[in-house]
């Protein structure tokens, strides 16, 4: 969705010009010895361990929870495996994103705690969007592009730049063409508008009405106007 900075900009300004639908794809460690470097994971869980990113739209003078039991849409990822199956990519429908706070590389103890923790990718970026992303009420799906072996791997140090570089290339041109195929199959989805994603806000506001702060209320009409 966005760098390391922005991202609630970003999914504020998605969502008042009208997106409805966000995939995410980046660039991750393969946490398994089967996602070998060029494998595609379509995401269905996340590990958050970032700490210095804003991580809601809500807080102090309006405070919300969204569900994060189940943090993508299956029918946006259900498009995406159709259009990566049309397209030969070889990928997995399903798998933990660990996201960790960058820019930096884990060291090897961790990569081998993410292991044990049944991780399947590890990255610095899809944490907080997920959560941005549901807290607008926006179906999200999350593609993972796996450039090389995280390094819990023996054969971690004997990868060159070159070769990360090739396959972040080659993995950019598969993501284009999956994008080309998505954006079409996405518009002519008819059950996109009662997605239990647009929702998610229905029950999530904590703070009693009479004790929302105006601000905030001005700050949040972008992206919960319809629970306002």
């Amino acid at each position: 969705m966005a760098g390391l900075v922005g991202r609630r900009d970003v999914a504020t300004a998605l969502k008042q010009l009208g997106a409805t639908d966000i995939v995410s794809l980046s660039a991750v460690g393969g946490l398994r010895a089967d996602l070998p470097p060029g494998s595609f994971v379509i995401v269905d869980q996340f590990v958050d361990r970032t700490f210095a990113r804003e991580k809601s739209f809500f807080g102090a003078g309006l405070v919300a929870h969204v569900s994060m039991a189940h943090p993508v849409c299956p029918r946006v990822g259900a498009h995406v495996q159709g259009a990566l199956q049309a397209l030969g990519v070889p990928h997995v429908r399903g798998g933990t994103y660990l996201a960790m706070e960058g820019p930096q590389f884990g060291t090897l103890a961790e990569s081998q705690l993410y292991r044990s923790w049944n991780c399947d990718v590890v990255g610095m970026t899809n944490m907080p969007e997920a959560r941005l992303a549901r807290e607008a009420e926006l179906c999200y799906a999350s593609v993972a592009m796996v450039t090389d072996f995280d390094c819990w791997h023996p054969d971690h140090d004997s990868v060159t730049v070159t070769a990360i570089i090739q396959v972040l290339l080659d993995n950019a041109n598969q993501a284009r063409r999956l994008v080309s195929d998505l954006a079409p199959a996405l518009a002519r989805d008819t059950h996109g508008v009662s997605c239990a994603c647009r929702h998610a806000l229905d029950h999530a506001l904590i703070t009693a009405p009479e004790r929302r702060d105006p601000a905030m209320l001005q700050q949040l009409r972008g992206v919960a106007g319809r629970v306002l």
